[in-house]
């Protein structure tokens, strides 16, 4: 695993408008990847949602996401912080969980990542989208965008397709900015109790889900742009 830095990624923070996750770039305020997926988001999966929400109660709910949110953080963290050649200490119980996680990644994922662009890279797509990918490089002999993601649970292929998405959106922005010809996506995922997936697309497939996610961009315009008028001022 080595670094190669070839490109200039951008500066950027996150801001929050009307309760959506945006990007501030230089040239304005862009929606993030996650709130388009979330704004688009089928009937089905909002039902599944609300079904669970409803079976394990309102405070439970919330409880497991705020946990799953804190630990996944911290697992990021210490990735980041390993790929980037530095040590994190964190001694909470979460903490040294996410670490644990961290290193199944470490080691069962990352021995096949040949070549490092950039770490947690800010990508914009024209003046449509933007977000952050944890690593773009080379994984496996092929251009990609890397993702590491926690999970309650194992995961089947058919579940995870935002993540999909996620890559997608990714790679047409890294693609459009800098010339590249990123066709794979890689998620590198573990559990609390350390157990380990790798999931990739590329290809024919890949191709298929950056067709999806350009409708999945058109259709949150379209959303947003029929929006009642209130009749106020900006």
């Amino acid at each position: 695993m080595k670094w190669n830095k070839l490109y200039q990624y951008p500066a950027s923070h996150r801001e929050m408008i009307e309760g959506k996750r945006h990007y501030v770039l230089k040239d304005g305020k862009l929606p993030s990847v996650t709130t388009i997926l979330s704004h688009t988001q089928s009937d089905e999966k909002r039902e599944s949602l609300a079904k669970w929400k409803a079976k394990v109660g309102e405070i439970e709910a919330e409880r497991v996401k705020n946990v799953a949110a804190t630990r996944g953080t911290a697992m990021h963290k210490y990735l980041e912080y390993y790929v980037e050649g530095q040590g994190l200490l964190d001694l909470t119980d979460v903490g040294q969980e996410a670490e644990r996680m961290a290193k199944t990644i470490i080691d069962k994922g990352l021995p096949d990542v040949e070549e490092i662009w950039g770490s947690e890279v800010v990508l914009s797509y024209q003046d449509r989208y933007a977000g952050a990918t944890d690593l773009c490089g080379v994984y496996m002999g092929r251009e990609s965008i890397m993702d590491f993601k926690q999970s309650n649970k194992p995961k089947k292929d058919e579940w995870i397709e935002d993540y999909y998405l996620q890559s997608a959106a990714y790679a047409l922005a890294h693609n459009e900015t800098y010339g590249t010809d990123i066709d794979q996506g890689v998620i590198l995922m573990c559990t609390p109790d350390c157990f380990f997936q790798r999931f990739m697309i590329n290809g024919s497939r890949f191709r298929e889900y950056t067709d999806k996610w350009k409708r999945k961009v058109e259709q949150y315009y379209e959303s947003i742009d029929k929006k009642p008028d209130t009749g106020q001022n900006d």
